[in-house]
C-alpha cells in the first residue's frame, strides 16, 4: 500500500484554472495573474455557470451551447402526479360537459350537454350521478365510446409513474405562465397498441410543485376507416391549485374543424365543433362511517368514552376545517 499524496492547495487549483482559461482564449496571462492571488474562482467537477457573454467570449460571437443531458428526471414529476392521482380519488367534484357543432354562420346547430356529480356511496366507493342531461340535439356528429373515455380519463390528463414509461418526453425549455415558472415538454406515445388511446402534445409543469398545470394536446389515434371514422379535436386543459397543495383540472376547451371523408352513400363534410368541460366544487371526501364503542357513537371523540359519554380528556373533538372549493 502507498501513502496518498496530499491534495493541492485551493489557491494552486485556482491559478491552474486561470491559466487554462487564458490559454483557451489565446491570450497571455496578465502579470497580475501570473502567480497565486486572492481572486476566488469556484470550480466544480459537475457543472459551471456561464452568462451568454461569457459563452461568446469563450467560443465566439453567437455561439449556442448544445445540451448534452438535462439535470431534470422525468420520474420527479411523474411521482408527484401519481401522488395527485391518489389524492384526486378522494375528492368529490362536478364535471360539466358541453359539446356543440357550429354551422357556416358561426351559430350553434346542435349540442350535447351532461352534468355529472362524482361522489362516494355510503361504503366509500366512488360513483357518478348524472344531475342534468337535456335532450341531445347533435345531428352531424355522434358521441362514441372513445369520446366518453377521453372526457373521463384523458382530458384531465395525469401522467403517473405507471404511465410515463409509455411516452417519450422531450424537453422544450422553460416558460412563465401566469406568473408560474414552468418546464415545457412535448409528449408522444412510444408505441400505440391496438385498442388503446394515448395523448400527444405538450405539457407545462410547475417548476416548484412538479405538477402539470397546462396540457395542450390531442387524443390519438383517430379511427380513419371509411364509414367508421372516429375523430377527436385538439384541446387545452388548465389546472388550478385548489387545496394549496395539488393542481386540479378546472377547465378544458377544444375548438376545431373535423374533416370526415366521403364514402358509399354519403358525402365528405367538415364539421366545426366546440367542446368545453368545467370541473368545479372540489371537496375532500370524509367518511360517514360511524364508530360504535360500547353502544355509543365515538366517531368524532378524541378518546374512549367515559361513563357520562364525555371524551377521556374532557375536551370537545376538533373537526377538520372545511375543504376549499375551486373558484367559479
Amino acid at each position: 500500500m502507498s501513502v496518498a499524496a496530499p491534495a493541492p492547495h485551493r489557491a494552486v487549483v485556482e491559478h491552474l484554472v486561470r491559466q487554462a482559461v487564458y490559454a483557451k482564449l489565446g491570450k497571455p496571462l496578465p502579470r497580475t495573474a501570473s502567480g497565486l492571488n486572492p481572486l476566488v474562482v469556484n470550480i466544480s467537477a459537475r457543472h459551471c455557470h456561464l452568462t451568454p457573454e461569457a459563452v461568446e467570449t469563450l467560443f465566439g460571437k453567437g455561439h449556442q451551447l448544445t445540451v448534452h443531458k438535462w439535470l431534470y428526471q422525468e420520474g420527479q414529476f411523474a411521482a408527484k402526479e401519481t401522488e395527485f392521482r391518489h389524492a384526486l380519488d378522494n375528492y368529490t367534484y362536478q364535471r360539466d360537459v358541453r359539446i356543440q357543432t357550429i354551422n357556416d354562420d358561426g351559430k350553434v346547430d346542435g349540442e350535447y350537454r351532461q352534468v355529472v356529480q362524482i361522489t362516494f356511496d355510503t361504503q366509500g366507493r366512488k360513483s357518478e350521478h348524472v344531475t342534468f342531461a337535456p335532450q341531445n340535439t347533435l345531428e352531424r356528429i355522434q358521441m362514441s365510446p372513445a369520446d366518453v373515455s377521453d372526457i373521463e380519463q384523458r382530458l384531465p390528463f395525469v401522467l403517473t409513474t405507471e404511465d410515463v414509461g409509455q411516452y417519450n418526453l422531450t424537453y422544450v425549455g422553460r416558460q412563465k405562465v401566469d406568473e408560474v415558472d414552468c418546464y415545457v415538454f412535448d409528449v408522444a406515445p412510444k408505441v400505440m397498441e391496438k385498442g388503446k388511446r394515448y395523448l400527444k402534445g405538450r405539457i407545462w409543469v410547475d417548476q416548484k410543485d412538479m405538477q402539470i398545470v397546462i396540457t395542450s394536446a390531442k387524443n390519438v389515434p383517430d379511427d380513419m376507416r371509411k364509414g367508421h371514422e372516429d375523430l377527436s379535436p385538439p384541446f387545452t386543459t388548465y389546472r388550478e391549485q385548489v387545496d394549496g397543495k395539488y393542481w386540479f383540472p378546472v377547465y378544458t376547451k377544444a375548438d376545431a374543424e373535423l374533416h370526415f371523408s366521403g364514402g358509399t352513400g354519403y358525402m365528405a363534410q367538415d364539421v366545426r365543433i366546440r367542446q368545453i368541460v368545467r370541473y368545479t366544487d372540489y371537496k375532500q371526501f370524509r367518511s360517514t362511517v360511524k364508530l360504535i364503542f360500547e353502544g355509543q357513537d365515538v366517531t368524532n371523540n378524541t378518546g374512549q368514552p367515559q361513563p357520562n359519554g364525555q371524551p377521556a380528556n374532557g375536551q370537545p373533538s376538533q373537526q377538520a376545517p372545511p375543504a376549499a372549493t375551486a373558484p367559479h
